[in-house]
C-alpha cells in the first residue's frame, strides 16, 4: 500500500493560507513574551523611584520574571509534549493574561515581585508557539518563515517601547502593566480555531486525527494530499557497526526507537523518559551545546535590553559633576530604547540572508562574534550617540543569532521530545535572564562598566564557539 509522511504532505501542499493563520496566531504568542521582556526596561526604574527600593531590589524584579520563565519553559514544554500544543496554549495564555493584569494592582513591592514571577511562569510557554508553527512549515521554507515569524518579536519590542513612551508621560506604570497584558487576552477568543499539530498527533498514534488536520490544510490551501495512507514510522535504519553517530540519531526516529520511547515512558514516566533521551549518549553533545547556546544568547539579548537603560544612567551617576539631568535622562531612556528596538529589523534581514546561504551553524557563530565586536568599545564610557550606535548594532546581530537558534533547536529534536527539549533549553536560557540583571543593573550601578562588558564579551565568545561545535547542520532537513 502506498504511504506518505507528514513532511511529504506538507511539501506537496506548500505554504498557504492555512500556515498564514498559524503564523499570525503563534506570532501573537511571541508579541506577548517580547512585550513582557521589554517592560522590564521601564518598570524597574519607575518602581525604584516610587517605592524607594534599592538597586539590588530593582534588579531582583527582572530576575524574578526570568526565574518564573525558567520554571514555565520546562513545565509548559512537558505539558505540550504530553497533552498537546493546544492544551499548552490555552492554560499558559489564561495564566499569563490573568497574572499580568493583576500585577497592575500590586499594593507593595513584595506583591509585585510575586505576581511578576507568576507572569514569568506563564510567559515561559511562548517557545511552544514557535515549535508549533514550525511543525506546519515545509522543510524548504522553514528558514525564511522562521525569520518572518521572528518579526512578531520585533513588533512586540517596538510596540512596548512606543507604549511606554506614551503611557508613562501621561499615566503611571500601573497602566503600562495593564495595557501590556492586553495582547495575551486577544489570543483567547481565537483559541477554538487553532489546529493541533499533525506531527504531535502522529506521535500519539492518532493518525486519523492527523489526517483531518492535513485535509483541512489541503482544503484551505486549495491543494491535494499525496496519494496513499498517512504513516508516521519510517523504515528503520540498521546500524551494523553498533556505534550509531549522533547525526544518525538526530534523523527522524524509526519504529524501533518509538517502541523504546514507549517502554521508557512506561517505566519512568513521560517527563523523565524525555529527559533521559535528551541526555543519552547519542544526543548528549547536542543537548549540552544547545543549553549553553540558549543561556548565552538569553544573557546577551536580555542584557542588551537592560544595558540600553542602565548605560545611560551609569554614565550620569558615575561621572562627576552631572546634576539636574533627571528629566533629560528619562526622555533619553525612552528614545534610546525605541531606537535600539528598531535594530531588530536589520537583524532579522541579516539572519534571513545568512541562514539560507551559509546554514544555521555558520550564521549563529558569525553573528555572535559580530556582537562581541560591537560591544567591545563599551568597556570604556562613550558619548550617548556612539553608545546608541554600538548598542544598535549589537542588538541587531544578537536578535539575528537568537532567531536562528530558535529555528535550529526544534529542527534538531524529534516530535516526541521536541517541546520538552526546546523547553528545557529555553529554561536554561532563562538562567541567563536571571543572571544578566545582576550584571547589567548591579555592576553598572556600582560603576563597574568595564567588568560588566568584559563578562558579556566572554559569554558571547564562548557561545560562538559552542555554535561552531554543533554536530549537525539542519538546513534543508526534514522534521520528524
Amino acid at each position: 500500500m502506498e504511504t506518505y509522511t507528514t513532511d511529504e504532505a506538507l511539501e506537496l501542499m506548500g505554504f498557504g493560507k492555512f500556515q498564514l493563520f498559524v503564523l499570525v496566531y503563534a506570532g501573537m504568542g511571541w508579541v506577548v513574551e517580547s512585550m513582557e521582556i521589554m517592560l522590564l526596561s521601564f518598570v524597574g526604574p519607575l518602581v525604584r523611584e516610587e517605592w524607594k527600593v534599592s538597586a539590588e531590589n530593582e534588579s531582583l524584579l527582572s530576575s524574578m520574571v526570568f526565574a518564573g520563565m525558567l520554571i514555565g519553559a520546562s513545565g509548559w514544554g512537558f505539558v505540550s509534549d504530553k497533552y498537546g500544543r493546544r492544551t499548552c496554549f490555552l492554560f499558559s495564555t489564561l495564566f499569563t493574561s490573568g497574572m499580568g493584569f493583576l500585577s497592575a494592582f500590586s499594593p507593595n513591592y513584595p506583591c509585585l515581585l510575586a505576581l511578576r514571577f507568576l507572569v514569568g511562569i506563564g510567559v515561559g510557554g511562548a517557545h511552544v508557539f514557535s515549535s508549533w508553527f514550525l511543525e506546519f512549515v515545509p522543510a524548504q521554507n522553514r528558514g525564511t518563515w522562521m525569520v518572518v515569524f521572528s518579526c512578531f518579536w520585533t513588533i512586540g519590542t517596538v510596540l512596548e517601547a512606543s507604549l511606554a513612551w506614551v503611557v508613562i508621560s501621561v499615566l503611571s506604570w500601573r497602566w503600562l502593566l495593564a495595557l501590556t497584558a492586553l495582547p495575551c487576552f486577544l489570543l483567547i477568543p481565537f483559541f477554538g480555531t487553532t489546529p493541533e499539530s499533525p506531527r504531535y498527533l502522529c506521535v500519539q498514534n492518532r493518525t486519523s486525527d492527523a489526517m483531518l488536520v492535513l485535509e483541512r490544510i489541503a482544503i484551505t490551501n486549495k491543494a491535494a494530499l499525496p496519494p496513499g495512507v498517512l504513516t508516521y514510522h519510517q523504515e528503520a535504519k540498521v546500524d551494523h557497526t553498533g556505534l550509531a553517530s549522533e547525526k544518525e540519531d538526530l534523523l527522524p526516529v524509526s519504529e524501533k526507537e518509538c517502541t523504546f520511547d514507549n517502554a521508557m515512558s512506561s517505566k519512568y514516566g513521560g517527563g523523565i523518559a524525555a529527559l533521559l533521551r535528551l541526555l543519552s549518549r547519542k544526543l548528549l553533545r547536542s543537548t549540552l551545546l544547545l543549553w549553553f547556546a540558549f543561556f548565552a544568547n538569553s544573557f546577551a539579548y536580555y542584557g542588551l535590553v537592560l544595558l540600553t537603560a542602565q548605560l545611560s544612567d551609569a554614565n550620569i551617576s558615575c561621572t562627576p559633576g552631572q546634576t539636574n539631568v533627571v528629566q533629560q535622562k528619562d526622555a533619553n531612556l525612552y528614545k534610546d530604547t525605541f531606537i535600539t528596538s528598531l535594530a531588530e529589523v536589520p537583524g532579522l534581514i541579516l539572519s534571513a540572508v545568512l541562514v539560507d546561504w551559509f546554514g544555521r551553524k555558520a550564521s549563529m557563530w558569525f553573528m555572535l562574534f559580530a556582537c562581541c565586536a560591537f560591544i567591545g568599545p563599551l568597556v570604556l564610557q562613550q558619548n550617548e550617540l556612539l553608545t546608541t550606535v554600538l548598542l544598535f548594532g549589537a542588538r541587531a546581530v544578537a536578535m539575528g543569532s537568537f532567531t536562528v537558534l530558535c529555528l535550529y533547536a526544534p529542527e534538531v529534536y524529534p516530535t516526541s521530545v521536541r517541546s520538552t527539549g526546546v523547553g528545557i533549553a529555553t529554561a536554561i536560557g532563562r538562567i541567563g535572564g536571571v543572571v544578566c540583571p545582576l550584571v547589567a543593573v548591579g555592576m553598572l550601578r556600582s560603576c563597574h562598566q568595564m567588568e560588566a562588558i568584559l563578562l558579556f564579551e566572554l559569554v558571547l565568545f564562548l557561545a560562538g564557539v559552542a555554535c561552531f561545535l554543533f554536530p549537525i547542520e539542519t538546513k534543508g532537513r526534514g522534521m520528524d
